[in-house]
């Protein structure tokens, strides 16, 4: 069984604090004894009692990056643990791609969260311990669709291995969790479009089922903890099975 004292005394800062899957991270963490310093867009976002501190700043600008960083490292200290779930993506299919909307998907996917996770990461080595999880994306691995936001996503996927290789004499583990579908407020634009889609779903899942955000925050938890201390420059797919087969393939055509 799981310490509900297992992040006691740890501080840790989560990106994206107020989204569906943030929230879940952050509530997790804090319910498992951590301080959990959460970083959004806005103060709204980051209205959750789970928080013992709050920063806001854009991914899309760097002055706002830079200064979170200080105020970060001033008021709270080089966090024990980083949590880099922040991102966003809507450019669909290649035909939605324009210059902007590729600048922006790999500006805010890939530049931003770089920005802001290789001073932290670079901090915990000089300190000599730290944990680093970045929440990826089953796109990163093969196709899904979002083709600018897969890029960035593998993108990301690089660089924590380049942060597991570079600083793990140093102390510091970086990792990383790839989701498939989670069913958050993510998926209402979606929905607004085909409420069946959920349906259509299930049939591509190994598992008949997409994730909810609980399964993937485990699977965080369980990276950035103690109990994965000799774990580093893992990519983890948490996707119901979606990226181990083609499920449809068994079903249409081996089994027709």
């Amino acid at each position: 069984m799981v310490s509900r004292a297992e992040f006691e005394g740890r501080t840790v800062v989560v990106t994206g604090a107020g989204g569906g899957l943030g929230s879940a991270i952050v509530a997790l963490l804090a319910d498992r004894g951590a301080r959990v310093v959460g970083c959004d867009q806005s103060q709204e976002a980051l209205a959750s009692p789970h928080l013992a501190s709050r920063h806001v700043f854009d991914l899309l600008d760097r002055a706002s990056i830079e200064a979170a960083i200080a105020a970060v490292l001033e008021k709270d200290g080089v966090p024990d643990i980083l949590i880099n779930n922040a991102g966003w993506t809507r450019a669909e299919t290649l035909d939605a791609l324009t210059a902007d909307r590729i600048e922006h998907e790999l500006d805010l996917n890939l530049t931003g969260v770089m920005m802001f996770a290789d001073p932290i990461a670079k901090a915990m080595a000089a300190r000599g311990s730290g944990s680093v999880v970045f929440i990826s994306s089953v796109n990163a691995i093969a196709h899904f669709g979002n083709p600018a936001y897969a890029a960035a996503k593998a993108g990301i996927n690089a660089y924590a291995k380049s942060i597991a290789v570079e600083l793990g004499r140093r102390g510091v583990r970086a990792n990383v969790v790839c989701p498939g579908s989670i069913r958050t407020a993510a998926w209402d634009h979606r929905l607004a479009k085909d409420p069946e889609i959920l349906g259509k779903l299930q049939r591509l899942y190994p598992l008949g089922r997409i994730v909810n955000a609980s399964e993937v925050a485990e699977a965080v938890a369980f990276l950035a903890s103690d109990r994965a201390s000799g774990v580093t420059g893992v990519v983890m797919p948490v996707d119901a099975g979606l990226t181990a087969g083609c499920l449809p393939f068994i079903d249409d055509i081996l089994g027709a």
